[in-house]
């Protein structure tokens, strides 16, 4: 996964950037917060940033701040990594929006472990975002019909929206994936022969002898 590293002490931004290289991940690394905000941002934005409390220019909870409050399809799991100590101090992070916490100095297990929840969490956001498109293409293709249809008694034309008159099968089908195929039901069928042998003076009796 990509992950961003913010960072201003180099030896710190090292350790982190070799220890998430050697456990599988692309690193970004950068050395101040507004570097941190412009690279979070954007199609291509890690998903996952590692920020240390205080930096040049901007610190890491006010990143936090700044991105939480943009509009975005899918949040980056934010990491907030500080010296500080304290629940006052743990508030502040969280109320900035980041989603966990490291204190410095950190312990490798301890950040693997934290890292691994921060890509679980990201990958099931993604998984999510993912069936949400799928249902609403799904239901962009999905015309329903409901309430109630006027429909003529005697010739079964049902009003459209726009006063007009349609056959059954027309106003349907532009309202549903529902095709049709025409044929006569045996009742329909006996009607026709009946017709069509009156038309032509054939009797029962003709027909039968």
């Amino acid at each position: 996964m990509k992950i961003l590293i913010a960072e201003d002490e180099p030896v710190s931004r090292c350790l982190l950037e070799e220890l998430l290289t050697d456990w599988g991940h692309e690193v970004v690394a950068c050395a101040d917060g507004l570097a941190a905000l412009e690279r979070l941002q954007g199609g291509d934005a890690p998903k996952l940033g590692i920020l240390d409390w205080q930096m040049p220019g901007m610190d890491g909870v006010e990143v936090c701040r700044r991105l939480r409050a943009m509009p975005t399809g899918q949040p980056a799991y934010l990491i907030l990594l500080t010296v500080r100590q304290g629940k006052d101090c743990i508030i502040t992070g969280l109320e900035a929006g980041t989603n966990d916490y490291i204190s410095k100095p950190f312990d490798v297990d301890e950040l693997r472990a934290r890292v691994n929840v921060g890509v679980r969490m990201v990958e099931l956001q993604r998984s999510l975002a993912q069936r949400v498109r799928e249902l609403e293409e799904a239901l962009a293709h999905i015309k329903q019909l409901q309430g109630i249809l006027p429909i003529c008694m005697g010739c079964k034309k049902i009003r459209n929206d726009q006063d007009y008159w349609q056959q059954v099968e027309s106003y349907i089908g532009e309202r549903s994936e529902a095709r049709f195929s025409h044929c006569l039901c045996p009742e329909c069928l006996d009607k026709a022969m009946q017709s069509a042998r009156a038309e032509l003076g054939i009797t029962s009796r003709d027909n039968n002898g």
